[in-house]
């Protein structure tokens, strides 16, 4: 048995992942998983340690290591004497964005600290188009400073029962009829925020903000390069208002937002297939 391991070292979260070789020759993915941890050698030698633990592996199964993301310059020597190679994040988020999605050609944007957007497209090398700095990073930092909070897990369950229209500006507050625009779409984030906005009603207010406004960059994108397809990667996907914003907005403008199982694994899981 031989298994390809990924690690992607982020900010504050190391995901991992492996490719078993079948013998058939098609790889199979074994299932991902992350841990956290403010220091990045701390954080990559434990996911390793624990990944390997879990699937029962030892070094001798493992083929090579591949590592991408900005905390992986902090491993200057081979882990544990294994063949490692680093690997281009955006490489990494359009081989995920495919292999996740089923695609042939399609635009990957990875929604983590801040958006990248990739066209991906089989047989050719993943190329970087942009992106914006509003990502989870913006969602963390608006919600500590407006709200105290900073954990997405409790903006996520505060959000519940909101209500954007103490919040936003749409179209229909300032227009009666606007040929071929829906009117609940938004005019102004924050636009209409009102006195009597309830910390709920912020906190989805941020939320939304946060995924219209990666929406859109990515819409503009995917109009640049004439695609439809627009798969969505990384921590953010998993927020469950995404589930709801995305599907809304690709009825309305005519492409696909797809948030592909394992999503948030998407980027590393496209570093292992680089090996």
């Amino acid at each position: 048995m031989q298994v390809v391991i990924g690690i992607d070292v982020g900010g504050s979260t190391t995901k991992i992942v492996g490719f078993r070789e079948n013998k058939g020759g098609t790889p199979s993915l074994m299932s991902p998983l992350f841990v956290r941890a403010t220091d990045p050698v701390t954080s990559i030698y434990g996911a390793f340690g624990r990944f390997v633990a879990e699937n029962g592996l030892s070094l001798l199964d493992i083929k090579k290591v591949m590592m991408t993301g900005v905390g992986s310059s902090h491993i200057t020597k081979p882990l544990y004497d294994l063949p490692c190679e680093a690997v281009s994040e955006f490489r990494s988020i359009g081989l995920g964005g495919l292999y996740l999605s089923g695609l042939s050609d399609a635009l990957v944007v990875s929604l983590g600290t801040g958006t990248a957007i990739v066209h991906a497209k089989a047989g050719c090398e993943p190329k970087y188009l942009g992106g914006t700095g509003v990502g989870g990073g913006t969602l963390m930092g608006l919600s500590k400073k407006m709200l105290g909070i900073e954990q997405i897990e409790h903006l996520e369950t505060l959000a519940e029962g909101g209500d954007l229209s103490n919040i936003d500006l749409r179209i229909s507050d300032v227009s009666r009829r606007m040929p071929d625009m829906p009117t609940d779409l938004t005019a102004s984030n924050f636009g209409k925020l009102s006195d009597i906005a309830s910390g709920k009603d912020v906190a989805l207010g941020i939320i939304n903000m946060v995924f219209e406004t990666v929406a859109m960059v990515s819409l503009f994108a995917a109009r640049s390069i004439g695609v439809k397809d627009i798969v969505l990667l990384g921590n953010l996907t998993s927020v469950r208002y995404a589930r709801e914003i995305f599907p809304t907005l690709s009825r309305i403008f005519d492409v696909n937002f797809i948030i592909p199982e394992n999503s948030q694994f998407g980027t590393v899981i496209g570093t292992a297939l680089c090996g």
